[in-house]
């Protein structure tokens, strides 16, 4: 008999252990649900659990650097086309693009970047890492009244090397009606034009290396030696950004005939700034500052997507602004993309019996 008993309470036992398993995992899976929630009147849901997708991309990154004397310096990459694989599955997309031809170089430099995203109908995030390498040309200089700069506009420059790495994460209060994540993530079909608020947080580590003396030597070559020295503001090792920022912001899909989708956002983020930039000599003191300033997400999509198969392009543009009363920093970056893909795995709810 007390083995029966024994026996009897270990199936209870058991049992209350699979069926508080169950619960938890009903839990969970009523709670995904609930992230994804939207009108299929307004969005038609991913059929599809798997995607594949081919990308052609081309980053830039635009510096600007300015004095409270007046000095000006704007310094780009040439915008190279890179290609790379991308899989999806459900939320997740991950993906690698590559310079076919300096793989993961750029000058003498290595080359990186790395984006993950993950899309739900109420909500977003996105992680990058990005490091550019070395391969900047000076664009456009203001070295003083009555400088001759036009040998410098246009002169490769290797002194110089820019990283980001960051995280933004973004909420859609319109999301039942508005997917932000079909002009985008190319996940869901945007079916009847709709627009949605869209609000945010993010964080953002920008690092900024320059070789002053490089620079100064350029200069010299280009205008002449002696002529132009390089305000003290300008003369630094290298900057640390670290941002928080507070967005806030619109975005609107235009649906036309034929499985196409236009789209546009744009998002204004109020930005708390600390920065760190150390000085090469001793003497010039380096500066620090903490302030608080406005950047700007912008977003252009245009997609055709039949849910099978889709294509399409989008633009991306960044704008990071600091400033001081005797410095001024600005970086604009961003991608074009074009790409092309392909969703397999019918989810059951939509196969044909």
């Amino acid at each position: 008999m007390k083995h029966l008993l024994l026996t009897l309470l270990s199936v209870v036992m058991l049992a209350n252990a699979t069926y508080a398993q169950d619960s938890i995992w009903n839990k969970v899976k009523h709670a995904v649900s609930q992230l994804n929630d939207l009108n299929e009147q307004y969005i038609e849901p991913q059929h599809y659990n798997f995607t594949v997708m081919m990308q052609a991309t081309s980053a830039y990154d635009i510096f600007t650097i300015r004095s409270d004397d007046g000095q000006r310096l704007t310094l780009a990459n040439d915008m190279k086309l890179k290609v790379g694989p991308y899989f999806g599955w459900r939320w997740f997309f991950l993906g690698y693009t590559f310079d076919l031809k300096n793989i993961g170089f750029s000058g003498g430099k290595i080359k990186r970047e790395f984006d993950l995203s993950i899309y739900s109908s109420r909500f977003g995030v996105d992680l990058f890492y990005r490091r550019t390498g070395d391969a900047y040309k000076l664009r456009n200089a203001n070295l003083g009244k009555n400088v001759d700069v036009s040998n410098l506009e246009g002169m490769s420059f290797d002194g110089v090397s820019a990283g980001i790495t960051g995280v933004n994460a973004y909420y859609i209060f319109n999301h039942k009606r508005f997917s932000y994540p079909a002009a985008f993530s190319q996940s869901t079909v945007q079916k009847i034009s709709c627009g949605s608020l869209i609000a945010g947080a993010g964080y953002t580590r920008n690092s900024l290396t320059l070789d002053y003396q490089k620079l100064q030597n350029a200069i010299d070559a280009s205008c002449g030696y002696g002529v132009v020295k390089l305000d003290s503001s300008l003369m630094f090792d290298k900057a640390d950004y670290h941002d928080i920022s507070l967005s806030a912001g619109y975005a609107y899909n235009f649906v036309l005939p034929h499985h196409i989708l236009l789209a546009v956002s744009g998002q204004a983020a109020l930005a708390y700034k600390r920065s760190a930039t150390r000085s090469a000599t001793e003497h010039q003191a380096a500066f620090n500052f903490q302030d608080i300033n406005i950047d700007g997400i912008g977003r252009f999509g245009a997609v055709y997507n039949n849910m099978r198969w889709y294509a399409g392009a989008s633009l991306i543009v960044h704008t990071n602004n600091y400033r001081k009363s005797n410095f001024y920093s600005s970086n604009i970056f961003g991608s074009i993309n074009i790409y092309v893909g392909y969703n397999f795995g019918l989810k059951k709810k939509y196969r044909r019996t």
